[in-house]
């Protein structure tokens, strides 16, 4: 590897990037050309160019205000799409997991990964490579199954998913009614295109149905 990979630090809290900052700098390969307090922030200082030049990468904290991570992630790579972009947070939620990583970033790290890991990630998001643990390649997973679920419930009316909430919580078709406001009648025609639609046999098997899509 010819040079030092220059690093671009964006996170809103003073100690987190200090102690970054101090333990890059300890490292022969990387060299901290910046800091930057929140999103817009980085985009900013980008536009107007650093003193050392453009940065090889970006490592960037997910949740902070004005732009957080993904947003800033998809705007920086807008204006600079060869621009490396690693999410460092202590959020592993998956749709956090998944909006990150659909906004361009290279790779998705917990911020309490060991020192070894978090070299290994940038090293790889230097060369275009992903690196992930397996916790968050589970969440991206789930994440992921998640809104392919929620894609997949568009074949249903709005109503139609009302009653097969209420049917996953056990409701009755004359508690469905009354908390609908319609007739027991009205019921039994939105199941029966339940069962129709979602090719099932029963009540049941809808309630095990939503539990399972993750719906309920």
């Amino acid at each position: 590897m010819e040079g030092n990979i220059r690093i671009l630090l964006v996170d809103d809290h003073d100690m987190v990037r200090m102690g970054l900052k101090t333990y890059l700098m300890l490292e022969p390969k990387f060299e901290v050309i910046g800091e930057a307090r929140n999103g817009q922030e980085a985009l900013d200082m980008l536009r107007v160019g650093l003193p050392e030049g453009p940065p090889d990468l970006i490592l960037m904290d997910l949740m902070m205000p004005i732009m957080n991570g993904a947003e800033t992630t998809k705007a920086v790579l807008k204006e600079h799409p060869l621009m490396k972009i690693v999410i460092l947070t202590s959020f592993l939620e998956d749709n956090l997991v998944v909006d990150a990583i659909e906004a361009g970033a290279v790779s998705y790290v917990l911020k309490t990964v060991s020192a070894e890991e978090l070299i290994y990630a940038l090293q790889g998001a230097f060369r275009g490579m992903p690196v992930m643990t397996g916790d968050v390649s589970q969440a991206l997973t789930r994440g992921i199954r998640q809104r392919t679920v929620e894609a997949d419930s568009s074949g249903l009316t709005e109503r139609e998913k009302e009653v097969l909430l209420l049917i996953a919580e056990g409701k009755s078709n004359k508690d469905i009614a009354e908390e609908l406001h319609i007739s027991i009648k009205t019921v039994k025609t939105h199941v029966s295109n339940l069962l129709m639609k979602c090719e099932l046999d029963d009540r049941t098997q809808l309630a095990i149905f939503a539990h399972r899509k993750g719906w309920a």
